[in-house]
């Protein structure tokens, strides 16, 4: 049990996180104490300034996120935390500057300090300390419209904010200074007491979406973890659009690295890859989205692509798009955009494009082209294990997505003949999902010049008339183009585990044509997808076709 002589308001003995301690007032009602002498040891003076454009963002009178965001003009990757203190009134009142500037309303602007709730003890006097170099710069940088008085209780404030916290307990004689003053926008003047109440009563009357994120921005500056996580919490339970969840992926990144926050954003970037799972159907819309939104999309391990070599196709595309030039292309794609593209599940002959394409920095085009190559010369176990190995919050390089073509690895031969052998592997659940007469197709790969792919098929046996596995091999190119191939299929079958020939056969291909085997290994599908069935090994099915040029 924690020692009660222990000071709470202690800075050696505090725990400046959330809420300091499991329990401290996070679940109390102090609602009836708000703005109520009888229960309150300070007075806090708010002096609500006049916005300067740019960061005029008031939420009052927007019906909907998209109102609230063309509202809201602040320039965010430029907005730093900024609050400056300063004694303006004598050593009875603490004036607390809260505005967020935008940069170039700080210039002329000078003695500024960073510190968030740095305290400044002065002995001047009023007149004095507006005439001293040390007076806050935003007396001169903006104008206050009024002013509100509340009674508060700094015992409460500072349980639920280590910014108050660290302004109650900084060296303040307590007998003395009774009054602190903040400054703040007009723009965040609702948020800050549905803060203030929110701080009391652990509740918010505010339900709509823009309201609720300016409450959020107001509980981050003032670090009140509590109500961040409320906030957050509201917002997930509202419904999603596409335009909210970009806007809570681009709010200020200091609230983006809230922990309390992670949810919102963790839903937003999920309902996005959901969303656009399958790109090319809404290819024009993803083309206009901002660059966390295709983060989020390209993240997800279920995107609905072609192949990697679609993917990788489309980042460059939108980057092109998004980022003419070359040079802020290149820093965008090296990053940001690279690390989201699974170069080991693209084709070798996408993986030399990479090596000449200019969009990207040459040192790092190789770097990822070397994994690659390194990767798919690994066995099929070994691969495995290293996307298994990957932590979930680095980039996934590793793991398979939900291609619409699956991936295989493809040996070639020039001598003596051209010649070469493609390993195809489907997991069982892959083969489960083909019955009764779906089909799955392999990537693309070449031999003598031309493209070819595997299909494997769930289709009715013509004899027998059941359900079987039937595997076929296609030549891709179509028109008048003739091929002659001898072709050999096989599987690997327990209990040697060896690959055991399954069909060999000789074909002249013409484009679009495919050949093959109906029933692959001559049983029903019940017999093959069997809990006892040969050929899935560890839930895999392995399988290899030999491809010849006829001479």
């Amino acid at each position: 049990m924690r020692d009660s002589s222990l000071d709470l308001f202690d800075p050696r003995t505090a725990v400046m996180d959330s809420d300091y301690s499991p329990n401290a007032g996070r679940d109390a009602d102090f609602g009836f104490a708000f703005n109520d002498s009888n229960f309150s040891d300070r007075v806090l003076r708010i002096e609500i300034m006049d916005d300067s454009p740019e960061t005029r963002s008031d939420g009052e009178g927007c019906q909907s996120l998209a109102d609230w965001a063309r509202n809201r003009k602040r320039r965010r990757e430029d907005i730093k935390k900024e609050i400056a203190l300063d004694i303006t009134v004598g050593p009875e009142e603490q004036t607390l500057n809260c505005n967020l500037p935008d940069i170039d309303d700080i210039v002329g602007c000078e003695n500024q300090d960073e510190e968030a709730v740095a305290m400044i003890e002065e002995s001047h006097s009023g007149d004095e300390a507006a005439n001293s170099n040390d007076s806050n710069w935003s007396m001169d940088c903006s104008t206050v419209l009024r002013v509100k008085t509340l009674h508060i209780s700094s015992p409460i404030l500072a349980a639920k904010s280590p910014f108050f916290y660290k302004l109650f307990s900084n060296g303040m004689r307590e007998s003395e200074q009774r009054h602190v003053t903040l400054r703040i926008n007009a723009s965040e003047e609702a948020a800050l007491m549905e803060l203030l109440n929110f701080m009391y009563s652990n509740s918010l009357t505010a339900t709509t979406a823009p309201v609720l994120l300016d409450v959020l921005m107001a509980a981050d500056k003032f670090e009140v973890a509590s109500c961040m996580r409320y906030c957050s919490r509201l917002l997930r339970n509202l419904s999603m659009s596409p335009e909210s969840a970009l806007l809570y992926l681009e709010l200020p990144s200091s609230v983006l690295m809230a922990e309390a926050v992670q949810p919102l954003t963790d839903a937003a970037k999920l309902y996005l890859a959901g969303r656009y799972k399958d790109i090319t159907k809404y290819l024009d819309e993803v083309m206009s989205l901002p660059l966390a939104g295709i983060e989020a999309i390209l993240a997800s391990d279920d995107l609905q692509v072609a192949s990697e070599d679609a993917v990788y196709d489309f980042v460059l595309k939108w980057a092109r798009v998004q980022y003419p030039k070359l040079e802020e292309r290149r820093e965008i794609l090296g990053s940001r955009l690279g690390r989201f593209i699974r170069f080991p599940y693209m084709t070798c002959r996408k993986l030399k494009k990479v090596l000449t394409c200019n969009d990207f920095d040459h040192d790092l085009a190789s770097k990822v082209v070397l994994e690659a190559l390194f990767f798919k010369a690994e066995a099929p176990h070994r691969q495995r294990t290293l996307a298994a190995e990957e932590p979930a919050t680095t980039n996934r390089r590793f793991v398979e997505r939900a291609y619409k073509y699956r991936p295989v690895k493809v040996v070639e031969f020039e001598l003596p003949r051209q010649q070469c052998v493609v390993y195809l592997d489907l997991k069982r659940e892959e083969c489960a999902n083909l019955f009764p007469s779906g089909r799955v197709y392999s990537q693309a790969f070449h031999l003598g010049g031309q493209g070819f792919f595997l299909s494997a098929h769930c289709n009715m046996d013509q004899q027998s008339s059941f359900h079987c596995f039937g595997l076929f091999l296609g030549m891709q190119e179509k028109g008048s183009v003739t091929f002659a191939v001898d072709y050999e299929f096989a599987a690997r079958s327990k209990p040697t585990e060896e690959y055991i020939s399954k069909y060999k056969g000789n074909y002249t291909f013409t484009g679009g044509k495919a050949v093959g085997y109906r029933n692959l290994f001559a049983i029903p599908w019940t017999s093959f997808m069997a809990e006892d069935s040969l050929y899935f090994i560890n839930g895999i099915l392995h399988l290899r076709a030999e491809l010849t040029i006829r001479q």
